[in-house]
This record gives structure tokens, C-alpha cells and sequence, in this order.
């Protein structure tokens, strides 16, 4: 037997005796919770991710990390972020593909989940999320709510919701959720596009599993992009960008940046 062989071997050894330590440690009927990583991309978001990070340290789940990505921002975001997240990471360019692939590729947790920056999750939905999101799932979203109760916004996100629950449309409200294995085995999002991403995200992810959607908690988001360009406007940008989808490549789009 080599020196590298024996090295090895006695590698293992500690491995295992570590690990049967920890579980002895562990009390007996208690479940092992998933670890999980809150990926936010952020540009421009100083406004609106002090919220988000302060929504997160008040959720009572240990086993999380939060990495914030602040990409091409000319503000403050990653000083307001820097003391609020586990992890900060700043690119000189604006890309929200680059910035969610980054993030997930430093992610340590086993079950990723991506946040707009401008996007509160309500108490306990990391619980709740690592309680319902199995390993038949590969892919899913959290019920929407606006941060307004303006009655056209409540509208809207009573026909999103239900097109995710009855899984009409495979889509997100500012929450995507996936297994980092398969993540990176499909290698993440497509950094090419700007519109549609996500539901291109989760068309793929289901080769592995299903697409589920918790309704149980709720993904409160900024409707800002509906204040500035109104309503209808809004309703007719998503048809075109849904029917464009079904016969064109969309890489050439850009997606127009509201602060």
C-alpha cells in the first residue's frame, strides 16, 4: 500500500467517524434539515433589499445562507447589503443571468432559492418551504402577493396564482426554488436572456421532477414596474412576450430596467 493510498484510506476514516458523530449528537426522531441558499441578484436595489434582507434574518430557520449579488449597480446596494447578508459578491456589469449563476455556483445549501431583491418573504416561509419542497420536486414558486392593495394588483395576482397552482404556467413570483445538484448539471440560467428566463429555468429543471407551488406562504413584491408603465401596458408586454416565446427565439429582447 502506497503513502497516497493510506492518506486516503485514513481520510476516510475521519470522514466517517466525524459523520457518526454528529448523528449521535443529533436527538433521535429529529429530521436533519435542508440547508438553504437565498440567492439575490441586485442592481440598483437600495431602495428596496434592506426590506428583503431584514425579512430574512427574522425567519427562524438555521440551516440558511444568503448571498447577495449586487451587479452593475452605480448606488449604495452593496454598502446596505454588506452587513446584512452572509455572503456579498459585486460584479462591474449588469447581468441577472451571470449574477444568479454566480451566486448558485458559491451557494453551500442543497436547496436553492432565488429572490428578487425586491421581494419580502413572510415569517416562517423558509420552514414552511423546506417542509413542503421534496425530492420529487425539481422546480417551483411561493403565492404571490402584492405590496399593494390597489384591487387591479390583487386581480392580477389572483389569475397568477392560480395559473401556478392548477400549473396552467410553469412560472415564478419572485421566488424560484430548485435542487443545486440539478442546478448545475443544466448549467443554470441561460445568461443570454433577459425576458422569460425563469419559466426557460424551470422547463428544463423538470427532467428532473416536478413543478410544485407552496401555497401555504406568500412572496410579497414590489409592483413598481405596474405603477410606472400601468396596468394594461403591463398585461399586453407579458401576451406578446408569452405568444413570441411559442414561435421565436427571445435572446435578442431586453428587458427594460425600473428603479
Amino acid at each position: 500500500m502506497d503513502i497516497m493510498e493510506l492518506l486516503a484510506r485514513k481520510g476516510e476514516s475521519l470522514v466517517k467517524s466525524s459523520a457518526a458523530q454528529k448523528s449521535a449528537r443529533r436527538p433521535a426522531g429529529k429530521k436533519r434539515l435542508k440547508t438553504i441558499s437565498v440567492i439575490i441578484p441586485a442592481h440598483n436595489e437600495e431602495r428596496y433589499i434592506a426590506q428583503t434582507l431584514s425579512a430574512l434574518r427574522r425567519q427562524k430557520y438555521p440551516a440558511r445562507e444568503v448571498i447577495v449579488v449586487a451587479n452593475g449597480c452605480a448606488d449604495n446596494t452593496a454598502n446596505v447589503a454588506r452587513e446584512n447578508c452572509d455572503r456579498l459578491v459585486v460584479l462591474s456589469k449588469k447581468n441577472l443571468g451571470v449574477a444568479r449563476n454566480l451566486g448558485a455556483r458559491m451557494a453551500k445549501g442543497e436547496l436553492l432559492l432565488f429572490l428578487d431583491a425586491d421581494t419580502v418573504l413572510e415569517k416562517n416561509a423558509l420552514r414552511i418551504i423546506a417542509e413542503n419542497f421534496s425530492r420529487k420536486h425539481a422546480a417551483g414558486t411561493l403565492k404571490g402577493r402584492p405590496d399593494s392593495d390597489r384591487f387591479a394588483y390583487r386581480m392580477i395576482y389572483l389569475l397568477k396564482n392560480f395559473m401556478h397552482r392548477s400549473a396552467l404556467h410553469h412560472g415564478s413570483s419572485g421566488v424560484i426554488l430548485c435542487w443545486k445538484k440539478h442546478f448545475i448539471q443544466l448549467g443554470g440560467f441561460n445568461e443570454k436572456l433577459e425576458v422569460r428566463e425563469n419559466s426557460e429555468l424551470i422547463r428544463r429543471l423538470e427532467r428532473f421532477g416536478r413543478y410544485t407551488y407552496i401555497g401555504k406562504t406568500s412572496a410579497i413584491t414590489s409592483m413598481r414596474r405596474y405603477e410606472r408603465r400601468g396596468v394594461w401596458r403591463m398585461i399586453w408586454m407579458w401576451v406578446r412576450l408569452w405568444f413570441e416565446s411559442l414561435f421565436r427565439d427571445l435572446q435578442n429582447r431586453k428587458y427594460e430596467t425600473i428603479r
